[in-house]
């Protein structure tokens, strides 16, 4: 029998090797408060092994062989309900029945009580076999989770901290509903003409003499959106004008809508389902239009809040792309490997021709790759959120040791911030570009739907749009990277001198490799800093670096970045070849075996990160120029 755990060497040493369990399985059991607690960290994750393989199986034997079938006969509406084919049916049942959609909640709660790490790992393992059932799978453990983070964040979660438990929470029946797989949730985002755009949003929520939320609006492009439990953004503010500060984001709200209620007489929507989206790929997925009026809501958090709020939900969502998204390269590089290994041409196997040798071992880097990103991505934000939760429940007397644990769920914080667009943006373009070199090494089958290499490709394409395009991702990249650099040039360029020395002076080629690297990332953004102080305040141009700070009031990265802004996907690309060989480089200090995949990266990082800062350098003054008017005024003469 096949299992997509155990044929995966890469994602097996992260399991035994790779991560640094010690801290995750501590605080994910409160500091081994939790009652029914594993023995010991070793026994926590043999555990951990255990449901992942056992998933890895079901993927392999249950997932993957029916997924043509899924992808063929798309889910409906009958009835003012959305109807799924029966081979999806039957694998959401096999999950249901395997209790894995409680995988992460405490135990007192009916869950398992695993690192949310883990439960990302298993969406690489069923994104590999059907990207369309692990979107759905991803909507029950994933909205269960964020509703407990809410309420502990609210205040509404009640814990005994002598017992190390959840005495109560806010949304227990949401919670309980979607861990049992009677009931799924989803987020309500996307409405018409207010894309990424999310201060366009019209949805709105009012409150009645009783104090009773309502939400009215459309929602479109809502994956899973069929289900019962729907966290919405709505404008809860009035806007007295247009630069009125509830007029964008600091108008928004989050709210907690169902969208029915089962009754003994039957059900009661306070929603109705528009349509089911026809979409070139993730057919098995429903994606729907769904309206509410006047639906009954509860506010989380504090009116005002719920763009912050969305954040905490879509960030883990970006993650959760990333390895969605891997478990499709996955599948594209062994299809493309299982082909060209079997399909003889010119007197050998493809596979021996030196350019299908060259794709399909670049294939392979790159999932190692993503894989590294978004595993370290995935630690420091659960890292990050357990931390401050632990502040919260279990904060230590001493104040030196308070501020430790501030310090550090900070650092935890920062890394994650960092690491979840790169991981977004590297892992959903690779897919698109994995699924299309797939179909390339099929020739002329790979166009046909004899072979699924066509299926990959079309679920590959909307990686790179949902969740955040990967031009937001790029901008919020170089927003942040950027303004941190401008904010604080002492520390910038101190790292860009270490990096500078050790390019030169490491004694470990590896590290004087990776360096070189950063010291080229660094060069791309000390040009295009340069490139804004001149735009800004074009005397400032030969201001040293260290004064810049003092020389500005607030900043507008709509205003006042456009050179970083034209260049942003380019930066994003640099910044991910660096964390990337960073990732790797950690890696090999702990395990010198990884020093092939470092190596193998580094040969393909060095020459596309020095035409990448080539291009930063030397392009952009015509397009900035047309977009300023210049270009027009030149036209005319």
């Amino acid at each position: 029998m096949g299992n997509f755990y155990d044929d995966n060497e890469d994602l097996r040493w992260y399991i035994d090797r790779g991560i640094d369990w010690t801290d995750l399985v501590a605080i994910t059991e409160y500091e081994w408060r939790a009652p029914e607690h594993p023995e010991s960290v070793e026994a926590a994750v043999d555990l951990y092994r255990d449901v992942l393989r056992l998933i890895g199986e079901f993927a392999s034997e249950a997932v993957a062989p029916v997924a043509k079938e899924i992808d063929k006969d798309k889910p409906r509406v009958e009835a003012g309900e959305v109807v799924h084919p029966p081979e999806f049916d039957q694998v959401m049942a096999g999950l249901k029945d395997m209790e894995v959609y409680g995988m992460c909640l405490p135990r007192e709660l009916g869950g398992m009580n695993l690192p949310f790490l883990a439960y990302m790992a298993s969406i690489e393992l069923i994104g590999r076999a059907d990207v369309s059932v692990v979107a759905h799978y991803g909507f029950h453990g994933g909205i269960a989770m964020a509703l407990l983070l809410y309420s502990v964040l609210e205040g509404t979660t009640e814990f005994d901290t002598e017992a190390g438990k959840i005495k109560s929470t806010r949304w227990a029946q949401a919670i309980e509903e979607i861990r049992a797989g009677d009931a799924w949730g989803s987020m309500d985002i996307t409405e018409s003409d207010a894309g990424s755009d999310m201060g366009a949003l019209r949805s709105k929520a009012e409150q009645d003499a009783d104090g009773n939320w309502f939400v009215t609006g459309q929602k479109i492009y809502i994956t899973s959106g069929h289900g019962k439990w729907h966290i919405v953004i709505a404008r809860t503010e009035p806007v007295a004008k247009a630069d009125d500060p509830f007029a964008g984001l600091g108008g928004l709200s989050l709210f907690l809508v169902p969208a029915y209620t089962d009754t003994p007489q039957g059900r009661v929507r306070h929603s109705t389902i528009d349509g089911v989206e026809t979409k070139l790929g993730h057919n098995g997925s429903a994606t729907v239009a769904i309206s509410f009026e006047r639906a009954p809501a509860d506010l989380i958090g504090k009116r005002g809040e719920g763009f912050k709020g969305m954040l905490l939900l879509m960030n883990n969502a970006r993650v959760g792309v990333g390895f969605e998204s891997l478990g499709l390269c996955e599948a594209a590089t062994r299809m493309a490997a299982e082909y060209a290994a079997q399909r003889p041409s010119m007197g050998k196997m493809i596979d021996r021709h030196e350019m299908i040798a060259d794709y399909l071992d670049e294939m392979r880097t790159d999932c190692q790759a993503i894989r590294a990103i978004t595993m370290t991505a995935g630690y420091h934000e659960e890292m990050s959120q357990k931390l401050r939760l632990k502040g919260q429940f279990f904060p230590p007397t001493d104040p030196a040791e308070v501020a430790k644990l501030d310090a550090l769920q900070k650092r935890h914080a920062s890394k994650a911030r960092r690491l979840t667009p790169l991981v977004k943006y590297l892992a959903s373009e690779k897919a698109v570009e994995m699924a299309r070199r797939a179909i390339q090494i099929h020739g002329g089958a790979g166009y046909t739907k004899d072979y699924e290499a066509e299926k990959l490709l079309r679920d590959a394409i909307v990686f790179p749009i949902y969740e955040g395009t990967s031009q937001i991702q790029s901008l919020m990249a170089m927003k942040d990277t950027l303004i941190g650099a401008i904010k604080k040039p002492q520390d910038f360029l101190r790292r860009a001198a270490a990096a500078r020395w050790a390019a030169v002076s490491a004694r470990d080629p590896h590290t004087r490799r990776v360096a070189k690297l950063q010291s080229l990332s660094y060069a791309t953004q000390q040009h295009l800093m340069t490139r804004i102080v001149g735009g800004k305040f074009s005397g400032l141009r030969g201001t040293p670096v260290t004064d810049w700070p003092g020389a500005f009031g607030d900043w507008d990265p709509k205003r006042d970045f456009a050179p970083a802004m034209l260049h942003a996907e380019r930066l994003i690309r640099i910044l991910i070849d660096v964390a990337v060989a960073e990732t790797l480089l950690d890696q090999v200090k702990i395990d010198p075996a990884r020093a092939d995949v470092l190596e193998r990266w580094l040969e393909r990082a060095e020459p596309r990160c020095r035409s990448m800062h080539d291009i930063v350098t030397t392009t952009g003054e015509r397009i900035l120029a047309q977009l300023s008017g210049a270009g027009d005024a030149s036209a005319a003469k």
